[in-house]
């Protein structure tokens, strides 16, 4: 017996009494030796016959010879088959997508009015032509038009769908209208839901038939005529949801608001359950809170105001003046101001143009002179409508011999201004009245 043979059966004995141990479970510590006795005439199998001990390893299939071995014919054809069948199957994938694709696209643009003549999204105004269109103010819109053509631009304040019409009410300033649309063979189911679908607030062009209502309607102030709607397209469309509904910031007033404290951010909820939008969310979305007629009224009013002071006062041979906003000191007493840096020096806001006014009246020969501008008063307060800025209305003028000459002044003033609201601003009263209840004032 060679030397390898003799310790090859030394390490199969000596492995045997490993495997036995292992199978007993058997704690490590007691056949770790002979496991490492083994191990050494493993190495030294190893010096001895140059081989290491154990069955030879099988040799790993080179690929070249599976390369040239090659799938067979049969197999060969299967897998193209396959091949081939799964390209198809991929193909009609992508072609059923791309035909889905193209009809939402082309429902999309049916809804959208596209290739249509009598609605859809009209494209951006760029001043390129002036054409003849006439465009008729919501305002102007009553009964005696009934049965004309007219053509009416506004904001879509409500629209909805009912059956197979749709029903808009359209806004331009203090004015709104009912527009109605049903289906018909001019007008197709597509058209009737754009106008239905088509987010508040958006501007468009109506063309329609003025017609007279059975029942006054009384969501809109054109309350006796509608416009049953031919064309219609949208000028420019709202891109984003609206932070309220223009019908909830019309509301009339359901209690009154307290004047002190800081707001919370929270909304009170309106004793007769119905949404109403706080003065908040207003002051922060001011641009959407002036559409409301009675702000567009309140602002229209104060224009009126001026307009009369001015008229009045210029009629008595007053001269209007502007004086400076940034002063050297305070104008008057009685209040703070707003001090600030003017180039190294102080300087403060005016409170009032006291100063100027005597000047010009008193001491420079105009005699009687007035200025409306705006008034600056750093007075802190905790309430929500404290006068820190506001527009003033002054006058001053000379006397010739009693203060009665200028109680006469202001009383012509006051009543002309009265009288003037009332006669030229009747529908403005009225829009802020429905908002804001409120009684005429009354005087001699």
């Amino acid at each position: 017996m060679s030397e390898g043979e003799e310790i090859g059966n030394q390490i199969k004995e000596l492995a045997a009494v490993v495997a036995a141990a292992k199978a007993d479970k058997k704690p490590i510590e007691e056949w770790k030796p002979t496991l490492d006795e083994m191990l050494a005439l493993k190495t030294k199998y190893k010096e001895v016959t140059g081989n290491d001990y154990g069955p030879p390893k099988k040799e790993k299939k080179k690929a070249q010879n599976q390369e040239q071995q090659g799938p067979s014919e049969k197999n060969k054809a299967k897998k193209e088959a396959k091949a081939k069948a799964k390209a198809e199957k991929e193909a009609k994938k992508i072609r059923q997508r791309a035909e889905r694709e193209q009809r939402e696209k082309e429902k999309a643009a049916r809804l959208a009015g596209v290739g249509q003549d009598n609605f859809g999204d009209a494209p951006l105004v760029c001043s390129k032509e002036v054409t003849d269109k006439v465009w008729t103010g919501i305002a102007d819109l009553k009964p005696v038009l009934a049965g004309q053509t007219v053509l009416v631009r506004g904001h879509v304040q409500t629209s909805r769908l009912v059956g197979k019409g749709a029903f808009i009410l359209l806004r331009s300033s203090l004015f709104s209208v009912q527009g109605v649309c049903f289906e018909s063979k001019e007008i197709s189911n597509a058209m009737v839901k754009y106008i239905a679908g088509l987010p508040s607030e958006s501007v468009v062009d109506v063309t329609g038939v003025v017609s007279v209502p059975d029942q006054p309607i009384d969501s809109a102030t054109q309350k006796m005529v509608e416009i049953s709607i031919t064309k219609f397209h949208c000028i420019s469309k709202t891109c984003a949801p609206m932070p309220f509904l223009m019908e909830d910031a019309c509301r009339p007033d359901c209690g009154k608001e307290t004047d002190v404290g800081a707001y919370t951010g929270e909304e009170k909820e309106s004793e007769d359950g119905l949404v109403r939008v706080g003065q908040e969310v207003r002051l922060d979305n001011r641009w959407l809170d002036l559409r409301t007629p009675a702000n567009q009224s309140i602002f229209r009013i104060e224009s009126m105001v001026g307009h009369l002071f001015r008229q009045n006062l210029m009629d008595k041979g007053f001269v209007e003046i502007h004086t400076p906003k940034l002063i050297g000191g305070a104008s008057e007493g009685g209040s703070e101001v707003f001090q600030l840096d003017y180039f190294g020096q102080p300087a403060c806001l005016a409170m009032s143009p006291q100063l100027h006014k005597q000047m010009t009246a008193g001491c420079s020969g105009f005699e009687r002179v007035f200025e409306t501008g705006p008034v600056f008063r750093a007075e802190k307060s905790n309430t929500r409508r404290h006068l820190c800025e506001f527009t003033g209305f002054d006058l001053e003028m000379a006397i010739h011999e009693h203060y009665d000459e200028v109680l006469d002044v202001f009383s012509d003033l006051f009543i002309s201004i009265f009288d003037g609201l009332n006669e030229r601003c009747k529908t403005e009263i009225e829009r802020v009245r429905e908002q804001h209840p409120f009684e005429d004032i009354k005087y001699l």
